[in-house]
């Protein structure tokens, strides 16, 4: 997945630790032929919910592939001690395809529902593509 994040590993799970945790996940239609799948490196600070680390986003279209650090937060919802909204935000070049030429600085959102393991649904936006309702699933 990605491989500056590999170094990461020695982080705990979210149930095992009070401070930071390291959590990675993956979101959208995996296997289904030409949808955008996003890959998550997160460091996660437990006491303040704060979130922060790389996206991927893969898609098997030309120019799909963009890595992009992201920022977020942790909300907890009150339905219950097992689930929590994760807010996700960050930019990338997006270059546009020919017969366009130009680059410019695209927004990435995305908003997952997730449990304590990081699993859930969720859906992200990026330029003009906007996924909703797709699986969330930790990745070891």
């Amino acid at each position: 997945m990605i491989a500056e994040a590999d170094t990461l590993h020695t982080q705990k799970t979210a149930s095992d630790v009070i401070g930071l945790y390291f959590v990675k996940a993956v979101v959208g239609n995996v296997g289904t032929p030409g949808a955008p799948i996003v890959n998550l490196a997160l460091s996660v600070q437990a006491a303040s919910g704060h979130v922060a680390g790389l996206a991927e986003i893969v898609q098997a279209i030309p120019g799909g592939n963009h890595r992009f650090n992201v920022t977020g937060q942790i909300y907890q919802t009150g339905f219950g001690p097992n689930h929590q909204l994760v807010s996700l935000r960050g930019q990338f070049v997006y270059s546009v395809p020919p017969p366009a030429i130009g680059s410019f600085l695209a927004d990435f959102t995305a908003a997952l529902t997730v449990d304590q393991q990081w699993n859930g649904s969720g859906g992200f936006n990026y330029v003009t593509t906007h996924v909703e309702n797709v699986p969330v699933k930790k990745i070891s």
